[in-house]
């Protein structure tokens, strides 16, 4: 049933014109997808994403997207000494890379991948939340089919709806001064 409620599209953002790359995004991650120009090998292509800053590009040119994200992305840290991070990107099909932004705060809605650019206007930023707080409703209750519900009125904020957010096994309990993680 969560499919259901998946991204029925993704948005794109346009610059001078021309496509930058569409994305869309679910409770956990961001997803961009950038249309590769033909007859370069795959090699040649780089990605470097750290928690706030994405940078991609063909080798020994100019960056095509060299921009902060929005929001923070998550990295894991192994024995306090090495950030590894969680976001990753793949070339899929012939002609388009796929990059996952791990969200560091689930259930966040990104108004768009990039701080200041192709950013979501108002309309379409609140069907994205309702969008996720329906998503969030699925998930924490499987045995229901949240994909006809309908909000009236103004939709809560699925990151901080009830004050509590599970993030990977863990439940993220808030109150109005602090936060902290907790094994269920």
């Amino acid at each position: 049933m969560a499919e259901k409620l998946a991204p029925e599209k993704s948005h794109t953002f346009i610059h001078n014109g021309q496509k930058v790359f569409d994305w869309d995004q679910t409770l956990e991650e961001v997803n961009m997808y950038i249309t590769l120009p033909p007859n370069v090998p795959k090699k040649l292509f780089y990605c470097r994403i750290d928690s706030k800053h994405v940078e991609l590009g063909i080798k020994g040119n100019p960056p095509y997207l060299n921009h902060d994200l929005t929001s923070l992305s998550r990295l894991i840290h192994h024995f306090g000494l090495l950030a590894h991070n969680v976001d990753q990107w793949e070339l899929v099909e012939d002609d388009t890379m796929h990059i996952t932004l791990q969200k560091r705060d689930k259930g966040q809605t990104w108004s768009s991948p990039i701080m200041g650019q192709g950013q979501l206007d108002p309309y379409a930023t609140d069907l994205e939340q309702k969008r996720l707080m329906l998503e969030r409703f699925q998930v924490e209750n499987p045995g229901f089919d949240f994909s006809q519900a309908q909000f009236s009125g103004n939709c809560p904020d699925p990151r901080t709806f009830m004050g509590v957010v599970s993030v990977h096994g863990l439940v993220e309990v808030k109150s109005c001064c602090c936060s902290a993680y907790v094994v269920p």
